[in-house]
C-alpha cells in the first residue's frame, strides 16, 4: 500500500503591490505548482501606483498603468481574492476575512503596503477632500476635477507636488499651503527649494508659505472652503492631502508580531513569527531607516519569493536612491543629502512620505558641493573617504556615475582635496577619477597615481 501523498505547501500573500507581485513571480519560478493565494483589498489588476501622477497630470491614459498583461497575470495561477485580512492567527496558521472566510497557510507574506496619513482637520461629514493612495483615488480626483473650480493643497515632499500640478493641469485654480518657508526643506537645500517653487508657480499654482489648516468650510455636505490659522478663507471644492504615509501594521500588532515604525523582519525578511515573512513599504529590516521606494519593495518582494520557497537568501539594503519629476525637472536622491543648514524636520509632513527614505535626512558630517546653471544642479556630500550623497536636478550625465560610486564606498581620498575646492575644477577631477575608477573595474582600490 503507497503511502498518502504529502499535502502541498500552501503559500499565501497579502497585499497586490509591487512587493506582492514580484514575490509571487519570484516564488512561481521557484515552485511551478504549488498553490499561491494572493489576497488583497485592490480590485484592480496590478499596477504602477508611481503612475497615478502621470494620469492625474494627463501625461498617459489609464491602461498605461497596468504593466503586467492578463496573460501574463494568469500565468501565475494564482487564486486571487479580493478581501479585507482582519485577523491573523499565527497559532492556526490562518487568515480571517472580513467576510468571515478563513484562509490556511503554511508560508505567509505580508505586502499591506502604507496608507496617506489623515491630517487633523480633515471632516467626515463633507465630500471633496482626497488623497492619492490608489487608482481609485485618482478616478476620484479626476471626476471632482471636472466639476470643482479651485482646490487646495496641503503636505510635502513628491506626491503633494504631484496633486498640485495635477489639479493644475486639469485647469484649477490651485492653492498650494506649506507651514514651512519653503518646499520639501529635509531633503532640498534652499536654492533647490526655490527652484521647484518658482517654476510651480509659472505652473499657475499659487504657493502660500508658514500656512497652516484651522478648519475646513462646507454646505450641504460638500466642501466649500479652507480656513488658514491666519483667518483667512479660500473659497474651495476640493481639498487633496499629502502629509505622509504611515506602513500599515495593524494586522501585524494585533498577531503579536515585532512592530516598530514597520513590521520587523531579520536579513531573510522573516517576521519575529516563524514561516511569516514581510516586504514592501511596511516592512523594516532591523533598526534600518524606512524606505517608500519603489526599487526597495521590489527587491524585498523578490528576496521574499526566493525565502518564501525555502531558500535562505539574505536581503542587503542598497543605498536610497530614487528618481522623480519635480515640475518638469527630472531629480535623483542619492544616499544621504539633507536638507542644508539647519533645516530640520520639515513642517509639512508628519511621517515619510512615498518615493522617500529616511536615510536621506541622516545629515553627514561632510562638506557640500554645488554645481549650478540654471536649473541644472549637482550637490555632493563629501565625507571622509567617501561620497555619501548626492542630488542632481535637471540635467542628469553625473546621475549614473554618481549612483555607482555611492553604492560601491568608493575611496575617493585621491581627489578629495580637489572635490573640496570649487566646482570648475572639482568635476573635472572626479571626471578623470570615475573613468580611471571604471578602467580598474569598479571597486577595485585606487592607486595614487
Amino acid at each position: 500500500m503507497s503511502a498518502p501523498k504529502a499535502r502541498p505547501v500552501q503559500y499565501v500573500i497579502v497585499g497586490s503591490g509591487i512587493a506582492g507581485l514580484a514575490a509571487a513571480e519570484t516564488l512561481r519560478t521557484r515552485q511551478p505548482q504549488a498553490p499561491i493565494t494572493m489576497i488583497s483589498e485592490e480590485p484592480h489588476n496590478f499596477y504602477s501606483r508611481p503612475g497615478l501622477a502621470y494620469l492625474l497630470r494627463g501625461d498617459i491614459p489609464e491602461k498605461q498603468l497596468f504593466i503586467r498583461t492578463r496573460d501574463d497575470l494568469r500565468g501565475l495561477n494564482l487564486q486571487r481574492i479580493h478581501a479585507r485580512v482582519t485577523h491573523l492567527a499565527c497559532d492556526r496558521r490562518e487568515l480571517v476575512l472580513a467576510n468571515g472566510q478563513r484562509v490556511p497557510y503554511d508560508r505567509l507574506l505580508l505586502a499591506p503596503g502604507a496608507q496617506a496619513t489623515r491630517p487633523p482637520f480633515i471632516r467626515d461629514d463633507l465630500s471633496g477632500q482626497v488623497k492619492i493612495d490608489s487608482l481609485d483615488d485618482t478616478r476620484h480626483i479626476l471626476q471632482l476635477a471636472r466639476r470643482g473650480k479651485t482646490a487646495v493643497v496641503v503636505g510635502g515632499g513628491i506626491t503633494a507636488l504631484e496633486l498640485a500640478e495635477g489639479l493644475a493641469a486639469r485647469r484649477l485654480r490651485v492653492h498650494y499651503f506649506l507651514r514651512g518657508a519653503r518646499y520639501w526643506s529635509d531633503v532640498l537645500d534652499e536654492e533647490e527649494s526655490h527652484i521647484v517653487m518658482a517654476r510651480l508657480e509659472q505652473e499657475g499654482v499659487h504657493i502660500h508659505t508658514n500656512t497652516q489648516v484651522k478648519q475646513l468650510h462646507g454646505a450641504a455636505g460638500r466642501l466649500t472652503g479652507v480656513e488658514t490659522e491666519a483667518g483667512a478663507v479660500i473659497p474651495a471644492e476640493l481639498l487633496a492631502y499629502a502629509i505622509g504615509v504611515r506602513p500599515r501594521v495593524e494586522l501585524a500588532r494585533a498577531a503579536g508580531l515585532a512592530v516598530d515604525k514597520g513590521i520587523v523582519v531579520n536579513s531573510f525578511l522573516e517576521t519575529s513569527q516563524p514561516g511569516v515573512f514581510a516586504a514592501g513599504d511596511a516592512a523594516q529590516v532591523g533598526s534600518t531607516p524606512l524606505d517608500v521606494l519603489w526599487p526597495t519593495a521590489l527587491h524585498q518582494g523578490r528576496v521574499a519569493g526566493a525565502n518564501l520557497a525555502g531558500e535562505k537568501v539574505g536581503y542587503v539594503r542598497a543605498v536610497a536612491c530614487n528618481v522623480t519629476q519635480l515640475t518638469g525637472l527630472k531629480v535623483t536622491i542619492i544616499g544621504s543629502v539633507g536638507g542644508g543648514k539647519g533645516s530640520g524636520k520639515d513642517a509639512d509632513t508628519v511621517a515619510i512620505v512615498r518615493g522617500d527614505s529616511e536615510s536621506w535626512r541622516l545629515a553627514p558630517r561632510a562638506a557640500v558641493l554645488a554645481d549650478r546653471h540654471d536649473v541644472n544642479r549637482v550637490r555632493l556630500f563629501v565625507g571622509e573617504r567617501h561620497i555619501v550623497g548626492a542630488l542632481v536636478m535637471g540635467e542628469q550625465t553625473w546621475s549614473r556615475p554618481l549612483q555607482r560610486l555611492i553604492a560601491a564606498g568608493a575611496d575617493i581620498l585621491p581627489v578629495r582635496a580637489a572635490l573640496l575646492g570649487p566646482a570648475a575644477t572639482a568635476f573635472p577631477a572626479l571626471a578623470q577619477f570615475y573613468q580611471q575608477w571604471e578602467q580598474r573595474g569598479a571597486g577595485a582600490p585606487p592607486g595614487r597615481g
